[in-house]
């Protein structure tokens, strides 16, 4: 008889396969809705920051403008590049253009219809911005009131709107 005669061969049973996968398949059910309840509150903290740091910048360009409101015209620009205190926009920092860049670029809307997210819409009303009635995505901004909001009608994990953000 040879070396290995006498010993059984090592080797799993059918049984021990099956529970070990029975086990696996119970960790991955607890652990996926896990997972994916967290990348969803990832994207509702990203919109509250990026909400945060573009409502402060429009606050202030305000400050520095005479309270005036950056325009429906020259937003993106206003935002992103040197103004003087009218709001006209140059692309250098000089005595004539002091104020600014208050963006480095507008942050994407991380929730909704990520068709574009860096896309801004215009409200021109007196009052609050209207909820939209479909999924548009980007952003939409208030030229009248300042008010920026999520231009979407999804909503969180809790069914709050993101555009009550």
């Amino acid at each position: 008889m040879g070396a290995y005669g006498n010993r059984p061969k090592a080797a799993f049973s059918l049984v021990e396969l099956v529970v070990v996968i029975v086990i696996i398949g119970i960790i991955a059910a607890m652990a996926i809705p896990r997972i994916s309840r967290g990348s969803a509150g990832a994207g509702d903290s990203t919109l509250r920051g990026n909400l945060a740091i573009i409502r402060n910048a429009i606050n202030l360009y305000m400050a520095e403008h005479n309270n005036n409101l950056p325009t429906q015209a020259k937003f993106v620009e206003q935002l992103t590049t040197y103004t003087d205190i009218n709001g006209n926009i140059s692309a250098v920092r000089d005595a004539a253009h002091p104020f600014g860049p208050y963006l480095l670029a507008i942050p994407p809307c991380p929730v909704g219809n990520q068709a574009n997210p860096t896309a801004i819409a215009f409200d021109t009303t007196e009052g609050p911005i209207p909820a939209p009635t479909t999924d548009v995505g980007g952003w939409i901004y208030n030229v009248n009131t300042g008010e920026f909001r999520a231009n979407t009608n999804a909503t969180d994990a809790n069914g709050v709107s993101y555009f009550t953000y």
